[in-house]
Order: structure tokens, then C-alpha cells, then sequence
């Protein structure tokens, strides 16, 4: 039947509820999404979508056939895997998300490696904070750092992370060494990520717990900037540890209370892939997964893998 190309573009566009975002979705152009399903409502008899400035909705006739439709598509895209995973090399175009930080400071830098032992394989990385939708937006994989993971697709955990707080020696030098939590008070502020006002933390030292809100006046939405901001002597930062650890090794960020270990809401949190599950992964998902948790199984190369304390500390000394 020559209208099965028609009827998987037309369920894309429901899933994407728009031409614009399945046009992306497929590598076509709009124009040729909006002529597909017009052919495929030709060949039926009758409109399959509303279609407004703002919305875009199923008609009655549409719902009646979207199911047949999603389930050729879901056919299509076993049929895609199965050749990947038979492929006697990975190969084919990997399109991946990760968040914006995470990604340039941990993913890019393994690319090069990753390419040229791939040579087949192409890559496509977006960086983006936002949760994608793997299926609706075409994407072979994401890697993720979240206390909760939506449901429905599969997981591996690659690594972990943690929250560290850090600031400039030219800071520590202003308003004096913070060597106890209850030293984390005024004068002294943090550099955080969400909105002014105290931030209240929860810290492990051992055998010992401590609790302190601490002063905010200074609040960014990004990593990057808040290691950029504690390098001006800003205040002390509240910063993932692979964001923190490349001005830590240039010297120009100490770690702030190193034995100790940030709780509750700033807790350690895992490092997954996750994808949608599939009968035959594609070697180029798998290839990318294993090589990147080989990465982290070897010291050194991981830039989220956690300095022990003991080398902390001699870095701030």
C-alpha cells in the first residue's frame, strides 16, 4: 500500500500534536508533513485533524484511525531497530539529549574518542535541561540526573553526582576560613540555582549532622555560571561536583568544608541513560552506553567521579 508512508507521517504528527514539531521529528519539511496527510484524508474521505492558528486536535474520524496508524509506526521503528542491531558494526545517525552543564562538560569532551572508535556512527547532541520526549521527538537516548525518572522507559544507571559548595581563595580571604557549617553564616552568602532568599542546608561530617540556613542573595539557572560567579569572589557555590572540578584543578576554586557531605534536597543523585524499550536495542545505543560506562569505570576520565577528601583537602591547604 502506498499510503503506509502517508499513515506513519499522519501518526507522528498526532503523537507531536502539530506539522512543525513531526516535521522535525521525520527530517522533512513542514510543507511535506502537510501534504502527506492531506493525501492520506484524500484517500480515506474525510478530515482526520482540526486545524486552528493556535491547536491542532483529532476529529472522530482521526481517533478511529490513529491506532492502526501508531501501531504500522511502532511496526516501522522495531523494523529500523532490528536492522540496527544486526548491523555488523553500530552505525546510523545517534541522536542524543543531555542538560546543558552535564553535557559540555562531561559528554562532549568523550565524543571525539567516541566518533573515531565509531567511524559509521554519527552523532547528534542536543543539550537541553528540559525533559525530552524520547518518542515524540525521535531521540535514540538521553542521559539524565534526576531524584525521579519518568516511567515507561528503560534505565541504566551510569554514575552518580553530588552537590558541593565552593568559592575563590580571594573570597575565603575576605570574610575568613570556613572550617565549621555554623561558619556558613553572614557575612558569608551562597551562589545558587532558583530564586534569592536562604537556602537551607543539610550537612554529614562523619558521625556529626548539622543544619544552617545561609544567606542568598545571588541566584542562577546554570552551573557554568555559578562556577564563572564564584570565580569573581561572589559568594560560595552551590554547584554540581563535574561543573566545580575544572576551576578546582586550575586553582582558581578550593572545595568549602570538604569532609563534609550536602543531604536532603542536595543529596547525591544518580547518572542514568535512558531510552524507550525496544526488542533490539541498536548497536550504535548500545556502543554509546557501554562506551560511556567504561568512561566512568575508569579513574581519570570521568569528570563526575568524586575527588576522596583527603585530596581535597590539599588542594585547599
Amino acid at each position: 500500500m502506498k499510503q503506509l508512508v502517508e499513515m506513519v507521517v499522519f501518526a507522528r504528527v498526532a503523537e507531536s500534536r502539530g506539522f512543525a514539531a513531526a516535521a522535525r521529528a521525520l527530517g522533512m519539511t513542514t510543507s511535506a508533513v502537510s501534504r502527506s496527510v492531506a493525501r492520506l484524508e484524500a484517500h480515506i474521505g474525510g478530515r482526520l485533524l482540526n486545524r486552528s492558528t493556535r491547536a491542532l486536535s483529532l476529529t472522530e474520524l482521526g481517533s478511529a484511525v490513529y491506532d492502526s496508524c501508531a501501531a504500522i509506526a511502532e511496526k516501522a521503528r522495531e523494523v529500523e531497530s532490528l536492522a540496527g542491531h544486526y548491523a555488523s558494526v553500530p552505525n546510523g545517525r545517534l541522536k542524543l539529549s543531555a542538560p546543558v552543564s552535564f553535557g559540555q562538560l562531561c559528554v562532549v569532551p568523550m565524543l571525539r574518542a567516541f566518533i573515531a572508535e565509531f567511524p559509521a556512527v554519527e552523532v547528534q547532541l542536543d543539550l537541553d535541561d528540559r525533559p525530552v520526549d524520547l518518542v515524540g521527538e525521535s531521540y535514540d537516548l538521553a542521559l539524565r540526573i534526576a531524584p525521579q525518572l519518568p516511567p515507561g522507559l528503560v534505565q541504566r544507571r551510569l554514575g552518580s553526582t553530588s552537590m558541593m559548595l565552593v568559592a575563590s581563595r580571594g573570597y575565603l580571604a575576605r570574610w575568613g576560613p570556613v572550617v565549621q557549617p555554623d561558619d556558613l553564616r553572614a557575612p558569608r552568602e551562597l551562589i545558587v540555582q532558583g530564586t534569592p532568599g536562604e537556602t537551607e542546608l543539610l550537612l554529614h561530617g562523619g558521625l556529626q549532622r548539622a543544619q544552617v540556613r545561609v544567606a542568598c542573595r545571588l541566584a542562577l539557572n546554570n552551573d557554568g555560571a555559578i562556577v564563572a560567579a564564584a570565580c569573581e569572589h561572589a559568594g560560595i557555590g552551590l554547584v554540581r561536583d563535574y561543573a566545580a572540578r575544572p576551576a578546582i584543578r586550575q586553582g582558581l576554586l578550593v572545595p568549602v568544608l570538604p569532609g563534609w557531605t550536602l543531604g536532603g534536597n542536595h543529596r547525591p543523585l544518580g547518572i542514568h541513560a535512558i531510552y524507550a524499550p525496544t526488542r533490539h536495542l541498536p548497536r550504535k545505543v548500545r556502543a554509546f552506553i557501554d562506551f560511556v560506562s567504561d568512561a566512568v569505570a575508569s579513574p581519570g576520565t570521568w569528570c563526575a567521579a568524586r575527588p576522596q577528601p583527603d585530596a581535597l583537602q590539599s588542594q585547599a591547604a
